[in-house]
């Protein structure tokens, strides 16, 4: 029998909508509603006008935990365990009590996903999958298998990676 090929999945901005959840916390601490498209080609740490903003949410309690799901995101993951071992792989340990949320988020929304395809790491280069699919070129340099580019407003200037622009774009790649 064929071993199947394995998919790690990015939890923030490729399972998890930040930009939204960004803005919205932006929005309820200033009341300024700033545009998806006013941010395209910023570093995601200086997105919003405040550039301490994007750091202070990260550390505040209950941010991971109510992410938004990247529409499609669910629906696509599960046909994709059909045929490829998948794992979420998420670079949390930057942020040690976001560990919990991450945990509980990828529980209620992506509850199919077994706690042993889960990996919060500190350094990505350790995965050894045959796919990675990121938003950040930083992890997708080191990775030895296939890098994917999710796409997603701090990277829309990155060529140096194919490009999946959302999730129905994955399922298009993976499942034809």
């Amino acid at each position: 029998m064929e071993k199947r090929k394995s998919i790690a999945l990015d939890m923030d901005g490729v399972l998890a909508n930040n930009l939204v959840h960004y803005i919205h916390y932006y929005f309820q601490e200033t009341g300024i509603l700033i545009k998806e498209d006013e941010v395209l080609g910023l570093p995601e740490g200086e997105c919003l006008p405040d550039k301490g903003a994007v750091r202070r949410y990260l550390e505040s309690p209950n941010f991971f935990r109510t992410l938004p799901v990247s529409p499609n995101a669910q629906e696509v993951v599960k046909e994709l365990q059909e045929q490829y071992d998948i794992f979420v792989v998420s670079a949390a340990m930057e942020f040690p009590w976001s560990l919990r949320e991450k945990r509980d988020w990828l529980a209620e929304y992506f509850p199919f996903i077994s706690w042993q395809n889960i990996v919060f790491c500190g350094d990505k280069h350790i995965i050894k999958t045959d796919y990675l699919l990121d938003d950040h070129t930083k992890n997708l340099v080191t990775f030895s298998g296939t890098p994917l580019l999710f796409n997603t407003f701090h990277n829309v200037h990155e060529e140096r990676f194919e490009r999946l622009q959302d999730w129905m774009d994955v399922h298009r790649y993976f499942l034809g």
